[in-house]
């Protein structure tokens, strides 16, 4: 049975710092409250408990897991509320012990009402139950849901049901990477063009190409905010942003108002191997320390790993080609998203389930073949450069110090994206046909070494750097 994901599932807006411990969770609250309204339940609500379990728990304290449910529970929504009013509400739950639940109706609420809880459900990796009680104490309310990476959301009960998309008819059915190389082949369409045609069966163009500049936007946001801010990363490792001051020493003595003139600047600089090498890690960083201050990132597919994509894409606008456009973009997004579809149908891009391969290795491998398509590669390709940026993170493990997206993950997004390059630069340059890992091959590789993998190098922060390096010695 074909399933479709869209591009716009693939690169959602939310806040940092992951796209499973903290947009997941959040999003989850939101689906409890609608399901209690939608069963007549939600007046009757008194107080509320939340159980985190396995990686939720682990690693929760560090991705603000329990923030990010309480925002949930405070009716916001990540991709729309102001980053500067997230810690008034908390500070503000904390200080009263009450919950503005969906913004609605006061409730007694502490943070200690979301307990942490070190077993993992058998579903998956990252499970948390929301119960609600009504003034006799009584549970009236209790719904499981797992964050199953890159922000999306299944409640438990509902994990084999098809979505309404996947009933659609869509012109082009995709499951694997052969799927698309065939149509391709058939139609003689690029990678983005077969996207594009599927995406209209949900979205007019109009309605498309908004999403996508609005996309294109937030990350563009994201990379100047992170390239204008100094100081130290919250959290307690003291890490100090790095992007500031590569972007100081790059950018030089540029003049500049806004990003559209930034963006002019940057073309200006000098473009040795050295700088170019430095501007792409710059980017990357910049994302991912904007990310792990809680603040606005695209998941791409994640947000651990939400600085690949778009450092990649700014390599190409200001580097390569100087002269590109938002139709540039828009083709670079929508193969994006569609590779990042295969690895999300065929494994999986959740670091609980899959280590740091599933979130790094996904967006390396989305941007590289990506970023093959606007060089002028064919799709087949392209697909090669997706397989070789993969292969070369096969095994790559999740070990946060301190459950925070601080170290190794910032530094392995500037990774990730160097990688990419390289992957598309090795692609353009073989006959695909002389390949001999297709991208299937290498997608079900993952997996299986995923599968694999020790528990405690998925996410757990029980394992590699988050054990050999303590918090003590930060």
């Amino acid at each position: 049975m074909h399933q479709f994901i869209s591009v716009f599932d693939m690169l959602k807006i939310g806040v940092g710092p992951s796209s499973s411990h903290t947009l997941g969770p959040w999003r989850a609250a939101q689906n409890w409250i609608q399901k209690l309204k939608n069963e007549n339940l939600f007046v009757e609500v008194n107080s509320i408990k939340v159980d985190l379990y396995g990686s939720l728990s682990l690693t929760g304290k560090g991705h603000a897991t329990d923030l990010a449910v309480a925002l949930g529970l405070s009716g916001t929504d990540p991709e729309f509320i102001p980053i500067d009013d997230i810690e008034g509400i908390i500070e503000l739950i904390k200080k009263n012990n009450k919950l503005q639940f969906d913004a609605t109706q006061s409730l007694d609420f502490s943070m200690s009402s979301i307990v942490f809880n070190r077993e993992f459900l058998p579903f998956h990796a990252n499970g948390l139950t929301f119960r609600g009680f009504d003034k006799n104490n009584k549970e009236i309310s209790t719904e499981t849901y797992y964050s199953i990476g890159g922000g999306f959301v299944i409640q438990e009960g509902n994990q084999n049901k098809n979505s309404k998309e996947t009933q659609k008819t869509f012109p082009y059915p995709i499951n694997k990477a052969v799927d698309l190389d065939r149509y391709c082949k058939e139609k003689q369409k690029s990678i983005s063009e077969i996207v594009f045609e599927n995406e209209t069966v949900l979205n007019s163009p109009d309605e498309i190409y908004d999403k996508l500049d609005n996309i294109w936007n937030t990350m563009l946001e994201c990379m100047y905010i992170g390239c204008h801010t100094e100081g130290i990363l919250p959290g307690g490792l003291n890490v100090k942003r790095r992007a500031f001051s590569t972007h100081e020493k790059l950018i030089k003595d540029t003049t500049y108002s806004g990003i559209e003139e930034w963006i002019s600047g940057i073309r200006g600089t000098e473009v040795k191997f050295r700088e170019i090498l430095k501007w792409v890690s710059c980017l990357a960083l910049a994302v991912n320390e904007v990310n792990a201050s809680l603040g606005r990132v695209v998941t791409a597919p994640t947000n651990g790993s939400a600085g690949v994509i778009p450092a990649v894409l700014m390599y190409y606008m200001v580097i390569e080609n100087h002269n590109a456009t938002i139709e540039h973009v828009r083709k670079f997004l929508l193969t994006a998203g569609e590779i990042g579809s295969l690895f999300k149908k065929n494994a999986t891009i959740s670091a609980a389930m899959g280590g740091c391969q599933a979130e790094i290795g996904v967006s390396s491998a989305m941007a590289a073949a990506a970023l093959t398509e606007l060089l002028g590669g064919t799709p087949s390709q392209c697909l090669e450069a997706s397989e070789i940026a993969m292969e070369h993170h096969l095994g790559l493990t999740c070990d946060p110090i301190g459950g925070l997206v601080q170290i190794p993950c910032i530094e392995r997004n500037a990774m990730g994206a160097i990688k990419a390059i390289n992957a598309a630069e090795l692609a353009l340059e073989r006959n695909p046909e002389d390949a001999v890992v297709p991208l299937d091959k290498v997608i079900e590789t993952m997996w299986e070494t995923a599968k694999d993998m020790n528990r405690n190098y998925k996410e757990t922060s029980e394992g590699g750097l988050a054990i050999t390096v303590g918090l003590a010695d930060c």
